[in-house]
Order: C-alpha cells, then sequence, then structure tokens
C-alpha cells in the first residue's frame, strides 16, 4: 500500500500564486518571508496581490508578453499611403518613397528599411530584378558642373510612317544634368555637330568631353586618321575629347544608364507622328527630369540644382585673386597661341582653341600642375608631363 500521504502534488502556476497571495492576506505572512519561500522578489509578490485585489483569481493567470505598442511600427494609414504610390508607380524604391512622403509631410516618417519590409511582406520586391555590380567596376565623378560632358547616340524614337529617330544625348558628369537631346533622322557629321554646338550655346563651352570611338566622334582610328568636324569644334574651342576603350560602355556609365531611364520612362510603347512632335514631348520630359524629378544619386536632389549651384572653388573667385599677382616671377613664362591654337611650353602642345590664334598667354609653371592665363581668364589647368624622356631633354637643355 502506497503512502498517500507522502506523495507530492504538482501545484500550476496560478495556484502557487494564489498559495502565495493567501498566506499574505490569510495568514498574516510578512511579504518578504514569502518572497523568500516562492524564491522571487517581494515587488513580484506585491504585483500578485495587487492583481488578485484587482480582478480576483482570474487575474493571476499568465499574461501575453506582448507589449502594447511598438515605437517603430509603421501606422496603418501611412502603410496604405506607400502601398498605393508603389501601386501608381511601381519603379519606385524605399528612398523615392520615403522622399515623396516627406515631401507631403507625412508623420510620423517611416525609415527605408521599414518601407522595404513593408514592400516585402506584400510581395512587391522581385529579388531578382537586382543586379549585383561587379566589383571591377569603380565609381567616379568630376568635382564641379562644366568640367566634364558625357555624349552619346541612341535610337528608338519611332515614328508613325515607320521611321526611327536618332538622338545625340549628353549628359554633365558632376551634375546629372540632360545638357543635349537632340533627334534627326540620320546621325551623320552635320546633324550630330549642329545639336552640339546648340547645346554650347546654351549651357557654355565644358572644360572635356567623353564619348566612344564612333566615326561621327573622331577619325584617329580610320584609315587616314582624318579630322572629324565633331573634333575640330572640340579643338576649336579648347575642348579635351577623351575616347572611351574599345567594348567599354561602363566607362560612360552615366549617359548609358540614363539611356535605361529614357527607354523605360519616355519612350515605352510611344509612336510620334512628327519629328517635331517627338522633339517637343522629349524636350518637356527632359526638363521635367532636370528640374523636378528627385535623382537618387545626388541625395534627392534635382539635377538642375546641382547643375547651376556655386561651386568653390570658382573660376571668378580665382581671377580675382590673382589680379594682384606678380607674373614675372621664374615660374611664369609667356607664349603666343599658335594658328592651330596651340601653346607649347615645358616640352608640352596644349591646345587652348583656334579661335585665340595669335594671342599672348601667361602659364605658370609648377611642379606637376600648369596654369594657363588669358589677362584675367584662367584657360585651363593641366598636369604636366614628368616621363623620363621628357626629364632627359630638360636636363640637357639646361646643361
Amino acid at each position: 500500500m502506497l503512502d498517500t500521504s507522502l506523495m507530492l502534488v504538482e501545484l500550476s502556476v496560478m495556484e502557487q500564486r494564489y498559495q502565495a497571495v493567501s498566506l499574505v492576506v490569510h495568514d498574516g505572512e510578512s511579504v518578504v518571508e514569502v518572497a523568500r519561500r516562492f524564491g522571487v522578489s517581494r515587488q513580484t509578490v506585491h504585483a500578485w496581490l495587487a492583481r488578485y485585489e484587482a480582478g480576483g483569481l482570474a487575474a493571476l493567470a499568465d499574461r501575453s508578453h506582448r507589449p502594447k505598442g511598438c515605437a517603430h511600427q509603421m501606422p496603418a494609414a501611412v502603410e496604405a499611403l506607400v502601398l498605393e504610390m508603389r501601386r501608381m508607380h511601381s519603379h519606385w524604391g524605399p528612398r523615392r518613397l520615403r522622399h515623396e512622403l516627406e515631401r507631403d509631410g507625412v508623420e510620423p516618417l517611416p525609415s527605408l528599411s521599414g518601407i522595404y519590409r513593408l514592400l516585402k511582406r506584400h510581395d512587391q520586391i522581385d529579388p531578382g530584378a537586382r543586379r549585383r555590380r561587379d566589383r571591377k567596376f569603380k565609381r567616379w565623378e568630376r568635382g564641379t558642373p562644366m568640367e566634364l560632358w558625357q555624349m552619346d547616340i541612341v535610337g528608338g524614337f519611332l515614328l508613325a510612317d515607320g521611321t526611327e529617330l536618332k538622338c545625340l544625348t549628353g549628359i554633365d558628369d558632376h551634375s546629372r544634368f540632360i545638357v543635349c537631346a537632340g533627334l534627326m533622322r540620320r546621325a551623320n557629321a552635320r546633324s550630330v555637330c549642329g545639336h552640339f554646338a546648340e547645346a554650347m550655346r546654351i549651357h557654355g563651352v565644358p572644360q572635356e568631353i567623353l564619348t566612344d570611338n564612333g566615326k561621327v566622334f573622331t577619325g584617329r582610328f580610320g584609315r587616314n586618321h582624318t579630322e572629324v568636324l565633331f573634333d575640330r569644334i572640340c579643338r576649336e574651342n579648347g575642348i579635351d575629347h577623351l575616347l572611351t576603350a574599345p567594348r567599354s560602355p561602363t566607362t560612360t556609365g552615366k549617359i548609358e544608364r540614363w539611356h535605361r531611364t529614357l527607354r523605360e520612362r519616355f519612350l515605352m510603347g510611344k509612336v510620334f507622328t512628327s519629328q517635331a512632335d517627338a522633339q517637343q514631348q522629349l524636350d518637356a520630359w527632359v526638363a521635367h527630369y532636370n528640374h523636378e524629378r528627385p535623382h537618387d544619386a545626388l541625395d534627392m536632389a534635382t539635377p538642375a540644382s546641382r547643375f547651376s549651384a556655386p561651386t568653390a572653388p570658382s573660376r571668378p573667385s580665382d581671377t580675382t585673386a590673382l589680379e594682384t599677382t606678380d607674373r614675372s616671377g621664374d615660374d611664369w613664362v609667356a607664349r603666343r597661341v599658335s594658328a592651330v591654337g596651340v601653346v607649347c611650353v615645358a616640352w608640352q602642345q596644349i591646345s587652348v582653341g583656334k579661335h585665340r590664334a595669335g594671342r599672348l598667354v601667361d602659364i605658370q609653371v609648377g611642379e606637376q600642375i600648369l596654369h594657363i592665363w588669358d589677362g584675367h581668364e584662367l584657360l585651363k589647368t593641366v598636369l604636366r608631363d614628368n616621363t623620363k624622356e621628357v626629364r632627359k631633354k630638360r636636363a640637357s637643355v639646361a646643361r
């Protein structure tokens, strides 16, 4: 026979709490003794007493540990607004959605990660859509506007009669401002250079132009190595014409990326009645792109705000600072521009523009940099050629 008096009875959590409360309320034991007996803190016993007084025996049951609220949880109204924006603009990512919410004055403003998780919960993120960037690619950007323009030719502008128009496109490397978007029926030298000259008339002359090796841009790789009209315009205006390496479209990555935006946001499914109609619609879309559309690479600023923003140091301030500089020192030389717009200094030939032929220019010769001035105007700053062969020639002349 088993002695039932020695059998252990396992009490539930609620029964143990009630027993602790009963010892304090009915038996008059102190809270400290009850807390020591049940292995809990005095604050826990006081909490049980308060719950028992407020709700009786049922209040001693386990409660959910879920918090009443979450400080960073997105309100339902904001979630609905984000999903509606995404539905209307399927190409908007978390950064653009957050920017639009901020412009609309939505409070509280959700975080980028919160918007991403929301889109992922509602199957609005395609995991295979984002392409992983090659580790060999290096991002680069010029420091000020008008230092470098990237230019290229793109097609895909269809007319109702079946004609496909070409477009000369140009983008400022620093600001992503579209400086040229001119349509033409044939991408020949006259049409391309006409749009190029019009872009310089409107926005000014850049320091450098970067293009691919197309025949309309350069004749350096032809049989006779002739100078094409585009190269001639660059030379006469003192523009350094840079070329990409063969089969290297990533060098002109900014203009190529804009071509993708142009196809997806403007050309998709469009057929134009005439070239004039296509040019008018393209100009309106480019104006919206430059002045209204925020750009991810510019921290959601518009290209126009960065293209027209003052830069430091700027050429006017440099000019003012050198107006009173003595140019009679040993590091200053004077050279007359040749008939083809070239000056020769320190065994280097530097183009300053054929229109300056016959003018006398001042050149500040530093150890690594050459500054070329025409009066109080800084024409160009170039790196000094310090190759071994050039150093030997300088040494022989010095001897």
